[in-house]
């Protein structure tokens, strides 16, 4: 007997064996279970989704010898003959080859005759889009008002060429293009039958090449059925599709970790032994980092058939989520980019040089390789900042420690520094904003001279300048006397601390806005800097 391909051979022939498709095998289901069948259905969809498959089953139910139902028996003389493709009133239309509007006038003559063999005329017009202005025009009076034993159904995988005037006279389906778990799943259960030996993760790889088509998921079966000498091994799929193994980017992710620029290049250039498809390789790296991500969000993920769940924990724990992040958007970026490059190799490294160029703290390119592990919060915050970067990108300094307490001035000799006396005096609340918009005019003869800011009058009430009063003979060592003077024109501590304030927040937002990274950030994903998000680092203030 002549060898079936598997497409032929394990197309579903009943509604409860297809896979998927669900709102249109219970649309359908329900009009044939309650005889509400409409005279004309158009299915659409990309290839290899089931379209001319469920008009074929549609078919059956309406020609069953048994009575119209949504489970045909399968065994009549009607269903046999349909599942054989020689029922004599199921008329099957390729209108890519049928396009001129004679073939159509000439295919509607025979409308108006009763069914020979079944119960219904079934006309089954595949790429129906490919119909000429004329044949539409030809078809539309007979679609919308069709004998009562004539059924129309409708094939497309462009409905856009359709003419409204067709549209608004068939009920539509739109198929859906397939997940990569359902066609696995299916390819699994067809080698099953066929006992065929396979390793679940090249079925993964084929259900992906597949690109939502079970069709071509069957075909790509058959091909790698008669590669591997009649087993499906992942190694075998790989070679077969031209996708380098998974060891390779589980690979380049642990590089990746170390963020050292020359191991990674040193990578790529040992990989050139294997003829790589860079696009192919940023493809299945973004794919990995898909599944990193999800270790790191959700808890409970388990991981799929391609990786075990102990190495997306670990590539989780030593990846930080932004670098993941950012990674899996060079990557896909880089991907869609690599033709503009002088040559895909090149193309290829320099995605793999922006990832590390631009991950989180960087200054430039490592020139040692980097930690495996995540650093803490803590040693994150204490790291300081490499030469020649900008304080605006470094993380947040730990704050210094207190410096000792200088020595109090002696009574009768003037302080120096009205500022650092009242930071070693420990003042707080009313009291300390008190004294830091005065003015220190002098110290003589226990008699200290304030200029108060006019604008802080209200802060000078008794019970404050009373504690005032108090701090400052704990800090001369004896019993002083406050006097308030006329504003002076000096600065007051708390004006020279805004006006250094200020300073330090102007120079933080030009070194940021003016570092290299930022720049390359806008100029190449379109970045805006926000300059009230920026903040100068403790050390800058």
């Amino acid at each position: 007997m002549a060898y079936v391909a598997l497409a032929r051979k394990w197309r579903p022939r009943r509604f409860a064996d297809m896979i998927g498709q669900e709102h249109v095998r219970r649309a359908l289901t329900h009009a044939l279970d309650t005889d509400r069948v409409h005279h004309a259905f158009l299915f659409t969809g990309t290839r290899g989704v089931g379209k001319t498959t469920i008009a074929r089953i549609l078919a059956k139910c309406l020609n069953c010898d048994r009575g119209v139902s949504s489970s045909p028996c399968d065994e009549c003389p009607s269903c046999v003959a349909i599942n054989e493709g020689r029922f004599v009133d199921l008329i099957e239309v390729d209108a890519a080859s049928r396009t001129k509007v004679d073939d159509t006038r000439e295919l509607l003559d025979n409308v108006q005759y009763a069914p020979t063999q079944g119960r219904y005329k079934v006309y089954l017009i595949d790429e129906v889009h490919m119909l000429s202005t004329h044949s539409f025009n030809a078809l539309l009076k007979t679609l919308e008002e069709p004998p009562p034993r004539v059924k129309f159904l409708l094939a497309t995988t462009d409905p856009q060429k359709l003419p409204a005037t067709v549209l608004s006279r068939c009920l539509q389906f739109n198929l859906k293009r397939l997940p990569v778990s359902l066609i696995a799943a299916r390819l699994q259960h067809v080698l099953e039958l066929e006992g065929i030996s396979f390793e679940v993760a090249g079925l993964r790889l084929l259900a992906q090449a597949a690109d939502g088509s079970m069709r071509d998921g069957l075909s790509l079966l058959d091909q790698v059925i008669a590669f591997g000498g009649g087993s499906v091994a992942e190694a075998q799929v790989r070679e077969m599709l031209g996708t380098v193994a998974r060891d390779h980017v589980v690979k380049l992710a642990q590089l990746m970790i170390e963020a050292f620029a020359p191991s990674v290049l040193k990578w790529v250039q040992e990989l050139e032994q294997w003829a790589p498809d860079h696009a192919q390789l940023l493809e299945e790296f973004a794919a990995l980092l898909v599944r990193v991500a999800l270790v790191q969000a959700v808890p409970d993920y388990d991981g799929d058939e391609l990786y075990e769940l102990s190495l997306l924990q670990q590539l989780a724990q030593g990846l930080r989520p932004e670098d993941v992040q950012l990674y899996y958007q060079t990557a896909i970026i880089g991907r869609r980019d690599l033709y503009l490059a002088p040559d895909p190799r090149a193309g290829f490294e320099m995605t793999l040089l922006r990832m590390l160029g631009f991950r989180y703290g960087a200054s430039g390119l490592a020139a040692t390789p980097q930690a495996t592990a995540v650093p803490t919060a803590a040693a994150a915050a204490a790291k300081s900042v490499a030469p020649g970067a900008s304080r605006a990108q470094a993380p947040l300094e730990a704050p210094a420690a207190a410096p000792a307490a200088a020595p109090a001035s002696a009574p009768g000799t003037p302080a120096g520094d009205w500022t650092t006396m009242v930071g070693e005096m420990a003042l707080s609340g009313a009291v300390r904003s008190l004294a830091l918009n005065c003015q220190f005019l002098g110290h003589r003869d226990g008699l200290i001279r304030l200029a108060l800011d006019a604008r802080f009058q209200a802060t000078r009430t008794p019970g404050v300048e009373a504690k005032l009063q108090q701090a400052l003979n704990g800090y001369f060592g004896g019993p002083v006397r406050l006097e308030f003077v006329a504003e002076a024109a000096a600065e007051t501590p708390a004006q020279i601390q805004e006006r250094e304030r200020r300073a330090a927040m102007v120079a933080a937002r030009q070194a940021f806005g003016e570092d290299p990274t930022v720049k390359a950030l806008q100029e190449r994903f379109g970045a805006t800097l926000l300059p009230d998000t920026i903040r100068p680092t403790r050390g800058d203030n």
